[in-house]
């Protein structure tokens, strides 16, 4: 992660993308939430590696839309979901963010994502309902790759965007946290890299 705490004002770059059970935040079941850490190399090129995925159970007294399942294709009875509650899921994403943080000299994490205040709010709700006291993400600013592509391609849907960047897309794998955020991160590293190329001619 080369002098990446000096490309983006000491934070670290992060990608994330959450599942829900519906937009409400405060009342809606988080289910799904992965995470990949934005990484540089000697050129100041960005690249990633694995991203990491943990299975929610729905904190007690929360909504759950069908209509937000049926999107998903989430199934919350599935024998293999293997859900963890929010504390230790949060646990599992945040640990090696912490570590990558420290290694990298940043001061926090920054979320990346696609409408990437909707993920926040999501992040931030769990992380209050469970106590969490070190939530290393910034709590308010974030990265959206919804606007870097209205200015990189003139699209603003992921896979639209994507089309347009000439990424790979699975419509049959979409709406899952770990895709998602695998090719927001994908989509995130070709325009920061193409706008690099373009910043050196």
């Amino acid at each position: 992660m080369t002098n990446i705490k000096n490309r983006f004002r000491g934070f670290l770059p992060v990608v994330v993308d959450v599942e829900t059970g519906g937009f409400n935040h405060q009342t809606d079941a988080l289910l799904e939430i992965a995470a990949v850490i934005i990484q540089q190399d000697d050129e100041g090129l960005l690249f990633f590696d694995d991203v990491t995925t943990a299975y929610v159970e729905p904190f007690e007294g929360s909504n759950i839309d069908p209509k937000s399942l049926e999107i998903t294709g989430i199934d919350l009875d599935h024998p293999l979901r293997n859900a963890q509650k929010e504390s230790p899921a949060l646990g599992k994403i945040f640990t090696p963010i912490r570590k990558a943080i420290k290694e990298a000299g940043c001061n926090r994490a920054i979320l990346v994502g696609h409408n990437a205040h909707f993920d926040l709010n999501f992040l931030n709700s769990a992380v209050e309902r469970t106590g969490i006291k070190r939530n290393p993400f910034h709590p308010f600013s974030c990265l959206d790759t919804v606007t870097l592509s209205a200015l990189a391609y003139g699209q603003t849907v992921l896979a639209k965007a994507i089309a347009k960047a000439e990424i790979e897309w699975d419509n049959s794998r979409a709406h899952s946290a770990m895709y998602d955020t695998e090719k927001t991160a994908e989509l995130f590293c070709k325009i920061h890299n193409l706008w690099l190329e373009l910043s050196q001619k």
